[in-house]
């Protein structure tokens, strides 16, 4: 990455914040760019992200497509509703927006938890996608040799995500230093690692109940199967792997969506578990290339 193109990372903006209403939650969203022919690019966050996370690729993006981003319900901007959370809602979530505020089909793109949401749409909604893009997705596959839980195993958990047990963890997550640490552990380019990034992931921490939707998102209903969904897919799947993430292996879990969609694009980066903002032109020209090889004006 040129000198150049790491300052326009760094003083890139994301656009001008907006707001829908879904289901009486005023949901956060941002919006740049032009269609130039080609169907919109909606980016999806990952677990504690936001709209913002998304940043020096909405810059660079908007040149040309038409780029949407949002916010997740009970992340970011958007509200932490003392609701349910699983897969089902944030698909559901996404397929409503596409469909009351873009207005057509778009391409999804998420990372980590965000990935799955836009499996589950791209598979279970598919009037709502024209492609699907997954960056160091996340979500189970099917597991035969799965054991369920002994007495014990259900007793530690029910201690671990207890409402004190939740609060104390929760509080120890959305200190500055944690969030440094983490980040420095999941991030290849350490200069990516900024004060910025620090603010917008701990900002919405801050808000009503943030601590909840912690606790909840960690209990959250078992949704379907990675294997299952693939085998639902019928729309272009790429994926983008940051090799170096220290929480997924990637070679290995890239197999498994290969194995299900021999097809597949896929490439493996000298990246993190968000290769999107840690290696971010090397990313953003790879979506540039799929786009314009897969949906031409």
């Amino acid at each position: 990455m040129t000198a150049a193109t790491e300052t326009i990372f760094a003083t890139a903006e994301n656009p001008p914040s907006q707001y829908w209403t879904w289901r009486g939650h005023k949901i956060h969203y941002v919006q740049a760019g032009n269609t130039n022919g080609k169907p919109p690019l909606l980016l999806v966050h990952g677990f504690g992200a936001s709209t913002d996370h998304w940043r020096k690729n909405i810059s660079d993006l908007q040149q040309d497509f038409s780029v949407w981003a949002i916010d997740m319900l009970g992340f970011g901007r958007s509200p932490k509703a003392d609701t349910i959370y699983s897969g089902n809602l944030w698909r559901d979530q996404i397929h409503d927006f596409i469909s009351q505020v873009i207005g057509e089909p778009v391409v999804l793109a998420g990372n980590s938890l965000g990935g799955y949401a836009s499996l589950c749409v791209a598979a279970q909604r598919p009037e709502s996608a024209k492609g699907l893009i997954l960056l160091n997705s996340a979500g189970p596959f099917s597991d035969s040799n799965k054991k369920e839980r002994s007495p014990l195993q259900k007793a530690l958990r029910k201690v671990l995500f207890s409402p004190v047990s939740t609060f104390l963890i929760f509080q120890y997550t959305k200190r500055r230093s944690t969030i440094r640490k983490t980040l420095e552990k999941v991030y290849v380019n350490q200069d990516a690692v900024t004060e910025r990034l620090i603010d917008e992931i701990r900002r919405p921490s801050d808000d009503p109940g943030a601590r909840k939707v912690f606790g909840a998102v960690f209990n959250t209903p078992e949704g379907a199967k990675v294997d299952h969904l693939l085998e639902q897919l019928e729309r272009p799947l790429m994926m983008i792997w940051g090799e170096k993430d220290p929480w997924i292996n990637a070679r290995s879990r890239g197999a498994k969506f290969k194995q299900y969609r021999p097809e597949l694009t896929e490439h493996y980066l000298n990246s993190g578990h968000c290769p999107h903002d840690d290696t971010p032109a090397e990313v953003n020209q790879i979506i540039r290339d799929w786009m314009n090889n897969n949906f031409a004006s």
